[in-house]
């Protein structure tokens, strides 16, 4: 008879044990879901970090730097609150790959994509002197 409940309890706690890591997985599951989910959400709705009119920050992107170290440096300037989130948005965007190098003056109440925006436009003054630099190459 005590062979017989020992058994029973050991089968009881093996099952208990069971359910318990069961609850625990479903749970860091949920967690894990909700969170990639937010991240997905804020990658098309986050806002700018500041309303209109905002502040003008002044950032200098050199030829050397990778997406996600413009993205740093838009976080440690102020202008996005995840470098993470700004280069997931970079990445999905048709910017990608375009960032150009440069002395950019951007606001806190610009948008990623705004941002996007003015770091892969040709300003007047660069085309002028990229069709100067190719005359001269071509004489």
């Amino acid at each position: 008879m005590a062979m017989n409940l020992n058994k029973m309890v050991f089968k009881f706690v093996r099952f208990s044990f069971s359910i318990l890591v069961t609850l625990l997985v479903v749970a860091c599951l949920i967690k894990l879901g909700a969170s990639c989910y937010e991240f997905g959400y804020r990658v098309f709705t986050e806002k700018p970090m500041e309303e209109a009119p905002g502040t003008d920050k002044v950032v200098e992107v050199t030829a050397d730097m990778s997406e996600i170290e413009i993205g740093k440096l838009l976080e440690k300037n102020g202008l996005v609150r995840d470098e993470k989130l700004f280069y997931a948005q970079l990445k999905l965007s048709a910017y990608s790959g375009k960032l150009r190098p440069g002395t950019y003056t951007l606001n806190t109440s610009m948008t990623a994509k705004e941002m996007m925006v003015v770091m892969t436009t040709v300003l007047e003054e660069d085309t002028e002197t990229e069709t100067e630099s190719e005359a001269k190459a071509a004489t």
